[in-house]
């Protein structure tokens, strides 16, 4: 079908931040299959895992116990300090299992018609669910009627989320930490604080989406460490697989004993390729100190583009977090994007700026390229 509009190229391999088309043109990947391969192409300890695995199993059904998955949610529960985990097969089955779970808390405090609080240009997924939780009027054109009981307020904005206190039918705010989507749009550093304080004084369940923002995108392995919360229910998919398909649901207290069985479920989640890929995904993070190399090659990236755009009159702003980089233009750029594939540069244009999501391995000499090839990309407009 004709839903994707891909570019004029077709890559045959990959490895660490470079892909290699059917022609033999090398290209810096500074997308990294829109925030995905966070460890880089076919990192030798994620190839390694999913061959051993491959050899012994592939798929049960969680119709039986899956030593992987049980691994894999105990480790993950360890590190976001959560109780629970649902296993999907993306980020949008991920935050539509924390819709799920929203709507029978709701129904548990006698909430017939249980109301989630969403932010205005968030992402969260294109099944009609999500579709409807996200913030985009665009993106929902020609899909009505949309799944109801989802009010949008300005991100970024806690006064505009104060004014809904007094609706008894809410039951959940859900947001990204940072808005990726939409160009990294990061909140003030006390927002997601606040936005939880108003959640706990009226039983509201605090949904976070780190679908693009966790396994170690910003610095973290996951975004609203920043803050030093921890929230009701986070999703992750993305970089969780390295490229294979995984979307996790956690929950904490409360939230986390609503899916009974028969409630929610998943053919393909958590099987035991997926689970197994995902636990090395964490092993290389934690042996090969991945957090300290992204906040320490993202402030270099950021300084330097800083540095050398400071004069550009065509640079509204640069936007920055780890390895979450975006720089706000005063133009319709949307050209860039085939004018960096010819100088064999993967990017992201998402309005008027350039969106960057590169390999969490990126190292300085690569750095380097980048921040050379976005610099002419900018100064030939």
């Amino acid at each position: 079908m004709s839903n994707y509009m891909p570019l004029e190229v077709s890559f045959v391999k990959g490895s660490g931040c470079y892909l290699t088309d059917t022609k033999g043109e090398q290209y810096l990947d500074a997308l990294s299959g829109v925030g995905v391969v966070g460890l880089g192409h076919c990192h030798p300890d994620i190839v390694a895992a999913l061959q051993t695995q491959a050899e012994k199993l592939f798929h049960t059904s969680n119709w039986y116990h899956i030593q992987h998955q049980e691994t894999l949610a105990k480790k993950l529960c360890q590190l976001a300090n959560m109780d629970a985990v649902f296993f999907g097969n993306s980020g949008a089955e991920a935050n539509e299992a924390a819709i799920k779970i929203a709507r029978l808390y709701g129904h548990q405090n006698n909430i017939d018609n249980p109301i989630i609080l969403t932010a205005k240009q968030s992402f969260h997924g294109r099944t009609m669910a999500t579709l409807s939780a996200t913030g985009s009027p665009k993106l929902q054109r020609g899909f009505a009627p949309l799944v109801d009981k989802f009010i949008h307020i300005d991100f970024d904005d806690i006064d505009a989320l104060k004014k809904h206190q007094h609706n008894r039918n809410i039951v959940a705010v859900m947001l990204e930490p940072i808005q990726g989507e939409s160009g990294i749009i990061i909140p003030a550093t006390d927002y997601l604080n606040k936005v939880q304080n108003i959640c706990q004084t009226n039983h509201w369940l605090f949904i976070l989406d780190e679908v693009q923002t966790g396994i170690g995108r910003t610095g973290k392995l996951f975004a609203h460490e920043y803050n030093n919360i921890t929230p009701d229910i986070l999703t992750l998919a993305k970089a969780l697989g390295n490229g294979v398909p995984i979307g996790a649901c956690l929950a904490k207290g409360k939230a986390a004993d609503l899916f009974q069985p028969g409630t929610h479920g998943s053919t393909f989640g958590g099987n035991p390729l997926v689970c197994k890929t995902a636990l090395a995904v964490l092993e290389v993070i934690e042996k090969d100190n991945i957090l300290t190399h992204v906040v320490e090659i993202g402030n270099y990236l950021s300084s330097e583009l800083n540095k050398k755009l400071q004069y550009s009159n065509k640079v509204v702003e640069i936007r920055a977090k780890g390895l979450m980089i975006a720089i706000e233009l005063n133009q319709n750029c949307a050209h860039l994007l085939q004018m960096a594939l010819k100088d064999n540069l993967l990017i992201n244009i998402t309005g008027r700026s350039i969106r960057l999501l590169p390999p969490l391995i990126i190292n300085q000499t690569q750095a380097n390229v980048l921040i050379d090839k976005i610099v002419g990309l900018v100064e030939g407009l």
